[in-house]
């Protein structure tokens, strides 16, 4: 599927992976709507691409009715701009990391909830709110395709860690939604992948102790490092452009396992 001219949009696209989306979509000629909520990090974002090309949506993807509102305004903006949706990457993530149970009792419940609030109701709810919008565009041809939609899980979906129940609960969560939304979109000619990354340089991975970081490179093979956000862009960007990848979960850990504990 071409990304020239069309519009894409981007949660959590003011900082880590997301930005480095929005900037690699843009280059590739897309109009790109940044929904976050931190505005001062999105201008910077604007600042290094285009202000006609890249617009910031202020959204706290655990408001539905911010998330319908931000969707319904970058809807309005791609039809002035004559720049039909293409896709939708759900990149806005929290971490929250607690043990089940440890010295102060049992997990607290809200900060669970929270996790998924943020990194699975958030993503089911920008998805939805996008398809709204994204099922109604012409295709284009040979196949009729209209567009994609681009999930984040983790590597702790298959190897989470002591003190990531929350995390991996909401992640595991979308590894499971990526066929059964590949096979109901199907009809409207949307693809839907997921991209499950180790360790990659982020605001998240930037508050790790420096003990944590060295034992998650110690368990990668190759290349022995964290990710770089444009490393992961750039699966985002063959994710769109390659028709076939449809209904599938890719792996971006550099053949790491993650450890039981740091």
């Amino acid at each position: 599927m071409k990304i020239e001219n069309r519009t894409f949009l981007v949660s959590g696209g003011a900082s880590g992976l997301g930005r480095a989306t929005v900037i690699d979509l843009h280059s590739k000629g897309a109009n790109v709507a940044i929904l976050d909520l931190n505005q001062s990090l999105a201008d910077e974002v604007i600042a290094e691409t285009s202000a006609s090309k890249v617009r910031f949506f202020k959204t706290d993807v655990t408001s539905s009715e911010e998330v319908a509102a931000s969707v319904k305004a970058a809807a309005e903006w791609a039809d002035s701009a004559k720049a039909p949706f293409g896709g939708i990457v759900a990149a806005a993530g929290v971490g929250n990391p607690a043990l089940i149970y440890g010295k102060r009792g049992p997990l607290d419940l809200d900060g669970f909830k929270f996790v998924l609030d943020v990194n699975l109701i958030g993503t089911v709810d920008l998805v939805r709110n996008g398809l709204e919008y994204l099922t109604k565009v012409d295709p284009e041809e040979p196949d009729g395709e209209r567009g994609v939609v681009i999930m984040v899980a983790s590597a702790a979906a298959y190897e989470g860690q002591s003190g990531q129940t929350a995390y991996s609960a909401s992640k595991g969560a979308i590894v499971s939604m990526t066929l059964p939304m590949a096979r109901d979109l199907s009809r409207y000619g949307i693809r839907v992948m997921t991209l499950a990354p180790s360790m990659f340089d982020s605001p998240m991975t930037e508050v790790m102790p420096e003990k944590v970081k060295e034992s998650l490179v110690r368990s990668m093979e190759f290349p022995k490092r964290p990710g770089k956000p444009h490393e992961f862009s750039q699966v985002v960007i063959s994710c769109i452009e390659s028709s076939m990848l449809n209904g599938e979960v890719i792996r971006l850990d550099g053949a790491s396992r993650m450890p039981a504990r740091l």
